[in-house]
């Protein structure tokens, strides 16, 4: 049993009716977009908006930087190393406009994770903010990067506020360490010189790589997924497919031209950047990008300050903002889609949701393998609470079982997925794009089934991941690093319950010296793993359950825990 959409219908076959014969690639996406939507607000970021005539000659100093300035090619890889910022829109854009492939790169990895990252991506450049030049420091004698661009909190503000914000944040937070990278150059004086010498638009056919989003696998070895022109142009034509529909209030969503889009994910997720860096920008909407989230009183105060239509976000967030009593006070006239991704949404958040904004949620599904999006629900709220809702057009699903033979109506087994938006596979890893790409399928792990209308319900995640967030979390990666200090034995790793995060990781550990206490290895992971990856639990044990032939067992585990 196959299942495919297309126009709201339900179809057999695996057919691909999406073709991005619109556009040849994303740079012609940009390029039109910023022909078309000229003086209209795209994007605000720390109270300052910039147009799509400014982001259109921005990003293309920064691109003719490249050109005449450097001897990067097309197709070399450039790492972005930057929150939600207005710098990162004009350094995306220029990248892409020179023919680049970006690496999107989590600002808060450890020097770790930022080395495999880097020197697997084969990166030649990186663009970093000046927060994180102690990490860029320690890495980048260990990796093959030629080019730095240093940029500050502040650079895209009007003077004198960027001289101000980037003053606060060095001198009275403290938010930037001492560090020693004498061969950086600053963005803004990239952007300068740039704006007096030529830009040529290079020729990407729709095979070419775009990006590389790494993520995690069922190794926990984080891979990166090759993201082609064809799988963006794809998704957004499926996107903009059901872009037109009515919220619950019978007012028309997804006008070009007309959104105010709430944007407080990090642009380097596959979700937000999808959205925001590629639909958002095709239609001429404005995206408000939040900073920093997790401030959630500033968070209000910016949503305050816009008649916003739409808010993209995961279960936790909602919940954050629903717990604030600012809240209460924002208003939601305006508001007819609220989009949820990246993690389960828990049925009493939409039924509060509901009540608080008079808007649904409109839950969906996606992978970083799938760019990302692979099913959704409708946004009137007339689809099926608990259900991840229908393929998007052009895709075809089925499930299978353990011996890959395709499942019935209502059968769990694990999702597959066919679709102009799936990747090309894993950079420079044939194993496992060939374990992951089977027949012209991506097999996603996930324990899913599909009923007679065609609605898909997940059932179970992969066995062992671990979703923090909205961020995928392996089990192997952090039992890597926990057993490789020197007084632990053995360790084992699984998910738990949590509130505020959805999970957080668990770790059982045995000990190798009787001197290691919880503290000494919590400084540890804190050194070597991303504050989400952290254990929040550690507990320490003389054995762990173990099957005939030595595997840890993570389900005996889980059980336990």
């Amino acid at each position: 049993m196959q299942v495919e959409f297309w126009d709201g219908k339900r179809g057999p076959g695996a057919e691909d009716r999406v073709s991005p014969d619109a556009y040849e690639s994303v740079i012609d996406v940009i390029e039109s977009a910023f022909e078309r939507h000229g003086e209209k607000n795209a994007f605000t970021a720390l109270g300052q908006t910039i147009t799509f005539s400014e982001l259109n000659q921005a990003s293309e100093n920064f691109a003719a930087y490249i050109q005449n300035f450097t001897d990067l090619k097309p197709g070399d890889r450039i790492a972005l190393q930057m929150p939600s910022v207005l710098q990162y829109l004009v350094v995306l854009y220029g990248a892409l406009r020179a023919g680049l492939v970006v690496v999107n790169t989590n600002p808060l990895y450890t020097a770790r994770e930022m080395r495999h990252q880097f020197n697997d991506a084969g990166v030649r450049a990186l663009v970093y903010m000046d927060l994180y030049g102690q990490m860029v420091e320690q890495v980048l004698e260990d990796t093959n990067i030629e080019y730095l661009f240093e940029s500050s909190m502040g650079d895209m503000l009007g003077f004198p506020k960027r001289l101000l914000v980037n003053a606060a944040v060095k001198y009275v937070k403290k938010m930037v360490p001492q560090y020693s990278l004498p061969r950086a150059i600053n963005l803004l004086t990239s952007f300068k010189q740039g704006a007096g010498a030529d830009y040529r638009k290079p020729r990407a056919t729709e095979d070419d790589l775009v990006l590389l989003q790494y993520t995690g696998g069922t190794t926990g070895v984080a891979k990166g997924a090759m993201i082609q022109h064809r799988n963006l142009v794809s998704q957004l034509r499926q996107i903009k497919a059901r872009e037109q529909q009515q919220d619950s209030r019978g007012r028309v969503t997804g006008r070009p031209g007309h959104e105010i889009l709430i944007c407080p994910l990090p642009l380097y997720h596959i979700y937000a950047f999808t959205v925001h860096c590629v639909a958002s920008l095709e239609s001429g909407n404005h995206s408000v990008l939040i900073t920093d989230p997790r401030n959630v009183k500033t968070f209000i105060k910016a949503m305050k300050r816009w008649d916003f239509t739409a808010l993209v976000g995961i279960n936790t967030l909602f919940v954050s903002l629903m717990e604030s009593p600012e809240f209460s006070d924002v208003d939601f006239s305006h508001l007819n889609a609220t989009l949820s991704g990246g993690a389960a949404l828990n049925s009493d958040t939409a039924k509060r949701w509901l009540a608080t904004t008079g808007c649904h949620i409109t839950e969906g599904y996606g992978l970083t393998e799938t760019s990302p999006a692979v099913c959704t629900n409708p946004i009137d709220g007339q689809g099926k609470l608990g259900s991840i809702g229908v393929p998007v057009p052009g895709t075809a699903l089925k499930v299978i079982d353990e011996q890959g033979v395709e499942l019935g109506f209502n059968e769990p087994g694990e999702l597959c997925v066919q679709g102009p938006q799936v990747m090309a596979g894993y950079w420079q890893r044939p194993e496992a794009s060939a374990e992951a790409l089977v027949d012209g399928w991506l097999r996603t792990g996930d324990i899913a089934q599909i009923d007679e209308d065609g609605y898909v319900t997940i059932v179970d995640r992969k066995k062992d991941m671990i979703l923090v967030s909205g961020f995928n979390v392996f089990p192997n990666e952090i039992e890597d690093v926990i057993s490789s200090h020197p007084k632990v034995e053995m360790c084992a790793c699984v998910g738990v319950a949590c509130e505020k995060s959805g999970e957080t990781p668990k770790a059982f550990v045995v000990k190798r010296d009787d001197s290691l206490t919880e503290q000494e290895l919590r400084a540890f992971c804190k050194t070597n793993l991303t504050g989400y990856k952290q254990p929040r639990h550690i507990v320490f044990r003389d054995e762990l359950p173990m099957s005939t032939v030595g595997k840890i067992l993570r389900k005996d585990l889980r059980e336990s825990a």
